[in-house]
């Protein structure tokens, strides 16, 4: 048997409902569903108190890997509602000058190695995207949001048919959560 505790801190609201958790702090409200059909029913999850255990009976490879992800996600969770996540990018030119703009839900990338029509990012969930200069900071209370958010900038500015020694622009991700 594999089992393995997470401590909920004080101040946030947990709520377990069969393999759906709920979280909510001072920073907002997260939820996620870890049912998973290929593993069907072969991890448990039990809400006592201030802790959270994450269990299966089964000792083969697969089953522990789950565990430990659930574990990892509810701890990024846990994390998120209390103290956001942040990314930092930075935007690179040699040769054109780059503008960076949120509109909506995207983000616009012109005048990209001078390309006439712009390139566009998608904002995933709640995920907040400021510009400063040529600093870009991604911030959410969702990890995975965020982080997608973060490499769909990169993606965007990605170069394939150049020599990327000569042409060296883009949109680079300097920092990354800890």
């Amino acid at each position: 048997m594999i089992e393995k505790t997470v401590n909920i801190p004080e101040g946030i609201t947990f709520e377990l409902k069969g393999m759906h958790v709920s979280v909510k702090g001072p920073k907002g409200r997260l939820q996620k569903d870890f049912a998973s059909p290929t593993f069907g029913g072969m991890v448990r999850m039990e809400h006592a108190g201030n802790t959270l255990k994450i269990m299966t009976e089964e000792s083969k490879r697969k089953y522990k890997s789950e565990v430990g992800t659930i574990v990892a996600c509810v701890n990024n969770m846990l994390k998120g509602v209390t103290a956001a996540w942040k990314y930092k990018l930075r935007v690179v030119f040699m040769h054109f000058p780059v503008t960076v703009k949120v509109q909506g839900r995207e983000v616009l990338i012109s005048n990209f190695l001078g390309e006439k029509a712009p390139r566009k990012a998608v904002i995933i969930g709640e995920t907040k995207v400021e510009l400063a200069g040529e600093d870009i900071t991604v911030s959410g209370i969702d990890l995975e949001a965020a982080g997608q958010t973060a490499a769909n900038l990169e993606r965007a500015t990605r170069i394939l048919a150049r020599d990327r020694r000569v042409f060296m622009d883009g949109i680079f991700i300097t920092e990354k959560p800890e």
